[in-house]
């Protein structure tokens, strides 16, 4: 089924028809002056009223081929040429996609990936540690590097909460599909009568930011020092180098202890508090009432789920897009691709019909 709708395909017409009269007026222009403004309209329209020509002649090639079908001594020759024009078809409408989508001005940006335990106590904790693992080996398979921040360690290990930044071209378009709530269903090591437990982990990515881009002020933050230390009270500091930042007008705190220099703590927590404090407001003027950064992961329960990784079957499966892969072992082992392309292409074709109703 085609992802160019009605709506798109009559914008789409209307660009190609702009594109035939500028290409009249420019064989009629006189003055360079109007030459230059036509040749700009013409360059800014041309490249995506040329892959919207391609995908209709690609449609109407599948359309002449189906059309053999109904004479028995062209029914194999029609059956080849279907899986040609389709797959020819399959391409130009990508393409047509990706040339029409608006541009997301943050794909381009590093993230900070957020990954909290929710519910389901220390087997949530050991499931972040999983996500993490699955990050990282996504991240390195993409040229993006992954860096820890910050970590506060579950007590039978994995993580209540950890902070990875992602740096690196397109790491946040590489990352944003991931957001939200994200369950388990499996048999938990200590669990000794063998029954499925699940769980939950929430993951939030937020674009970097700067403190002009978030609107702060220094008067805005109230800083705070104290003693860190690590899993299980070990590696406890002598002084106050662990770091924790408040935004005073919005009630967010970020803190960093990962580091034993205090100066180092303080740069990480300023780089959460303007990601979290940018987001936040961006959530509060696209909603009023979703004002909380949390909302963009939801509550955690069970019931908010965006992915499920289901252990005894085997199986991962997307809710958002309705994609299942039946390699959970390959999936977290960072083999994420087919849902980031998955997701990335429903991303478009929402974007797309979006912008088309709002221009019709």
């Amino acid at each position: 089924m085609s992802r160019i709708t009605e709506t798109i395909e009559q914008q789409l017409a209307a660009a190609a028809d702009q594109l035939d009269k500028i290409a009249e007026q420019m064989a009629q222009a006189e003055s360079g002056r109007a030459i230059q403004q036509l040749n700009k309209k013409y360059g800014a329209l041309a490249p995506v009223v040329e892959r919207w020509r391609q995908f209709c002649a690609a449609r109407q090639r599948l359309t002449e081929a189906r059309e053999l079908e109904s004479d028995p001594e062209m029914a194999e020759l029609a059956a080849e040429e279907q899986q040609i024009a389709g797959e020819l078809m399959m391409q130009a409408e990508e393409l047509l996609l990706e040339q029409l989508a608006p541009r997301d001005e943050n794909d381009s940006k590093n993230a900070f990936i957020e990954i909290r335990a929710a519910v389901g106590g220390d087997e949530s904790c050991l499931f972040a540690g999983d996500l993490l693992r699955m990050y990282n080996r996504w991240a390195e398979s993409n040229n993006i590097k992954l860096n820890q921040v910050s970590a506060s360690e579950g007590e039978v290990g994995g993580y209540k909460e950890v902070i990875a930044k992602a740096s690196g071209r397109n790491a946040c378009a590489l990352f944003k599909h991931e957001a939200g709530a994200h369950r388990v269903q499996r048999v938990p090591e200590t669990e000794s009568q063998g029954r499925i437990h699940t769980s939950v982990c929430t993951v939030a990515v937020l674009p970097e930011s700067d403190f002009k881009d978030a609107g702060i002020e220094n008067a805005d933050l109230r800083f705070d020092t104290f003693r860190a230390s690590g899993a299980g009270g070990q590696h406890v500091n002598t002084t106050d180098s662990a770091v924790r930042i408040t935004h005073l007008p919005t009630g967010i705190v970020a803190e960093c202890q990962d580091d034993r220099s205090q100066h180092r703590n303080r740069d990480k927590a300023l780089e959460i508090i303007a990601a979290r404090v940018r987001e936040h407001k961006l959530r509060a003027q696209r909603a009023s009432e979703d004002a909380s950064r949390r909302e963009m992961v939801k509550s955690g329960e069970r019931a908010d789920k965006i992915r499920t990784y289901n252990f005894p079957q085997g199986r991962v499966t997307d809710h958002r897009v309705g994609l299942t892969i039946r390699r959970i072992s390959e999936i977290l082992a960072g083999d994420l691709g087919e849902f980031h392309t998955a997701l990335a292409r429903a991303e478009r074709a929402e974007q797309l019909e979006r912008a088309a109703l709002e221009r019709s």
